[in-house]
């Protein structure tokens, strides 16, 4: 039996008791109206303590430092990643390709990392500075997926659903704001792959969209890319 309904059904037979023991006068005086007003007032009580613990729990989450969330991120970060291989950016730009790929490290601190699962044409498609890039993608959140039990829940995306507004940046060229919004990570494949690539992506906050850089969270994306056809 759920908790409120519990807790009416032992106020609704302590009532019944005490009704029995009063004289005829007495129970004119307490009556169902002052039952009904201290069964009221109780519900608040209990719904104002849940409401105290949930606000507790979320100010402790706001009071957490800066340092405290770049450790959460790095851990969750670690914990993916220990399940594959890593490697640098190899000097011929030629990459291992598939599901059983490594993570190709490509940024010296560590913030983005990159598993081609398919190539795309190397020599005669690569993107060119300015030129407009659409995307498809599906990001994880890693903190999410760290702190419940391995569990992957879609955060954001248009890659299942073609109804959806499509996604794009200007490669390389921070002037504008499409660029600006999807922040430096989800660009840096195509400094080594074709623009008709598809990678698995984990980007961490400073590499990330520019509006959630301060809730410090790392995305794991499956992106695929696609030239302007205009």
């Amino acid at each position: 039996m759920p908790l409120v309904a519990t807790s009416m059904a032992r106020w609704t037979k302590r009532w019944k008791h005490s009704t029995r023991c009063l004289t005829t006068a007495d129970s004119k005086i307490f009556d169902k109206t002052f039952f009904t007003r201290d069964m009221n007032t109780k519900k608040i009580l209990f719904i104002l303590g849940i409401m105290a613990v949930t606000m507790s729990f979320v100010s402790c989450e706001k009071n957490r430092s800066y340092a405290e969330l770049l450790k959460d991120e790095r851990q969750a970060c670690n914990a993916f990643l220990c399940n594959f291989r890593l490697a640098e950016v190899p000097a011929d730009s030629v990459f291992e390709v598939g599901s059983d790929a490594p993570f190709y490290k490509l940024d010296a601190e560590g913030n983005v990392y990159m598993q081609v699962l398919k190539a795309g044409d190397r020599k005669n498609n690569k993107a060119r500075k300015s030129q407009t890039i659409y995307f498809r993608y599906t990001r994880y959140n890693l903190n999410t997926w760290y702190t419940e039990n391995r569990t992957w829940t879609p955060s954001g995306g248009n890659a299942d659903d073609m109804s959806m507004a499509t996604t794009s940046f200007q490669f390389d060229d921070y002037t504008r704001q499409s660029s600006i919004e999807w922040g430096t990570g989800i660009q840096m494949p195509l400094k080594y792959l074709g623009v008709d690539c598809e990678v698995n992506l984990i980007v961490k906050s400073q590499y990330g969209k520019s509006d959630e850089i301060s809730y410090v969270t790392p995305f794991l994306y499956h992106l695929r890319y696609f030239p302007s056809k205009v």
